[in-house]
C-alpha cells in the first residue's frame, strides 16, 4: 500500500512495484485515508511519506506509528525528503520490519525495491543519513557513546542492511576489519547471545529504544 500526496510520484511508484512483480492494493494521498485503507485491505507492507495532508507536517509518520501500535507485525517503509527526528526514532524502535529512506538519496530503482522487500521480510532498511542524525553525539545513550567513530560508521552501514562485504566496499576497508568492528559493536552494546543476523538488527535498533531528543547531525561518509 502506498501513501503519497504527490499523484505523479504515487503513480510512478505503483508502476515500479508492479513491474517488479508486486501488487499495490491501494494508493492514497493523505494520512486518514491511509489508516482507512489499511483497515480495509490488510496489506503485506506500507510505504508512506512523512509530510501529508491535511497539515503537511508529520501526518504520514504519525499514521505509521498508529499502524505499528495496532498491528506490530505490519512492515512499514517511510520514504520522504525529510528526517523527522521527533518521531523517526520512535517508529524505528517499534522493532523489525521498519525502514526509513530519503527520496533524494535513493540512487537506483532496484535499491528502493530491494529495501521494501527487505522490510516486508522483517528486516530493516534505514538510510545512513537518518542513522547519523539519530546518532549525533549530543543525543546518544550511554551504550552508544562507547563506540568509536569508525564503529558508528559500521553501525550506520548495518542499518542500511549491508552485508560485511558491502560495508567493506562502502568504507574502503577490509572485510576482516569489518568483522572485527561488528564484533566490537555487539560486545559494547551488551547484546545477548542470538543468531548473528538477529544480533545485527538488535545492534541497529539498540539506540532507538531511548527517548533522548535533540538536534544535530554528523558528517556523511562515502556511499556507493
Amino acid at each position: 500500500m502506498l501513501a503519497e500526496d504527490s499523484v505523479l510520484l504515487r503513480e510512478g511508484l505503483t508502476q515500479i512495484l508492479t513491474r517488479f512483480g508486486h501488487e499495490v492494493c491501494a494508493g492514497v494521498g493523505d494520512a486518514p485515508a491511509l489508516l482507512d485503507a489499511v483497515a480495509a485491505h490488510g496489506p503485506d507492507a506500507v510505504v508512506t511519506d512523512v509530510r501529508m495532508p491535511p497539515g503537511l507536517r508529520d501526518e504520514g509518520l504519525r499514521a505509521a506509528l498508529d499502524l505499528r501500535a495496532e498491528r506490530p507485525a505490519l512492515p512499514v517503509l517511510v520514504l520522504s525528503q525529510y528526517v523527522e527526528n521527533s518521531y523517526a526514532a520512535e517508529l524505528l524502535a517499534t522493532g523489525d520490519g521498519v525502514g526509513y529512506l530519503l527520496k533524494d538519496r535513493v540512487g537506483e530503482v532496484t535499491e528502493f525495491v530491494e529495501a521494501l522487500e527487505r522490510v516486508a521480510a522483517g528486516g530493516t532498511a534505514i538510510d545512513a543519513e537518518v542513522v547519523r542524525r539519530l546518532l549525533a553525539p549530543d543525543r546518544r545513550p550511554a551504550a552508544l557513546r562507547r563506540l568509536t567513530a569508525r564503529e558508528a560508521e559500521v553501525l550506520a552501514a548495518m542499518a542500511e542492511g549491508r552485508s560485511n562485504a558491502g560495508i567493506a566496499r562502502a568504507l574502503v576497508v577490509s572485510e576482516a576489519a569489518v568483522v572485527k568492528h561488528v564484533g566490537s559493536i555487539l560486545t559494547k552494546l551488551d547484546l545477548p547471545p542470538a543468531p548473528d543476523d538477529h544480533r545485527r538488527v538488535l545492534a541497529v535498533l539498540a539506540y532507538l529504544r531511548h527517548p533522548e531528543r535533540g538536534p544535530g547531525a554528523v558528517p556523511l561518509t562515502t556511499r556507493p
